[in-house]
């Protein structure tokens, strides 16, 4: 076989235009568990005191964030493998230099985020069995100081995460809806 016809394993490249099955697949899953995640932890902090109901909430919020963790993990390793589809022709540069800088932050924040909120339960003293299943390793001790730290960087990331979001949507948004220059189909299968 020659050199030419032998694939790269080391990192593939989309080569039409669009982001593959599992690229796609991927940013979905991890996109409804936030979303999820974020809805039960704004839910769940405004129940009053430590009820049976607000417990088992805040047993599905850790969950739920370890599962983004989990896909996030996955996500980032299917990155470092498989470049990105070329930027859509017409787009200007700074206008993908953004794209970039705002998908680097995001990558970043899905994994802060419930990195934060385990390190917060550990601080708290609270072990985190997920699923009801598998303890998870306390790696410290119960500290006061810590759970301050670890609670308010978790809350400060999440607002982050949510408002680079809510821009990333309306990025696509402007891309589907006033350029038209198929942004959005890459990675919507159901518009192409």
């Amino acid at each position: 076989m020659s050199q030419a016809a032998q694939p790269n394993l080391a990192v593939r490249a989309a080569d039409d235009g669009a982001y593959g099955a599992p690229a796609i697949a991927l940013h979905w899953i991890v996109a409804l568990l936030i979303f999820a995640a974020f809805g039960l932890g704004l839910y769940m902090t405004d129940i009053p005191g430590f009820t049976p109901t607000k417990l088992k909430l805040y047993s599905y919020h850790k969950w739920i964030g370890i599962t983004v963790l989990i896909f996030a993990v996955l996500r980032v390793l299917w990155r470092l493998t498989h470049r990105a589809p070329a930027p859509v022709a017409g787009m200007p540069k700074w206008q993908h230099k953004a794209a970039e800088g705002a998908h680097l932050v995001l990558y970043l924040l899905i994994l802060a985020v419930p990195l934060t909120g385990y390190l917060f339960s550990v601080a708290a003293g609270v072990k985190v069995v997920y699923l009801g299943l598998w303890e998870l390793p306390m790696p410290f001790e119960k500290s006061d100081a810590l759970k301050a730290v670890f609670g308010a960087a978790h809350e400060w990331l999440n607002w982050t995460m949510a408002a680079i979001v809510v821009l990333h949507i309306l990025a696509a948004l402007k891309h589907h809806v006033v350029d038209r220059d198929g942004t959005l189909r890459r990675m919507v299968p159901f518009l192409r």
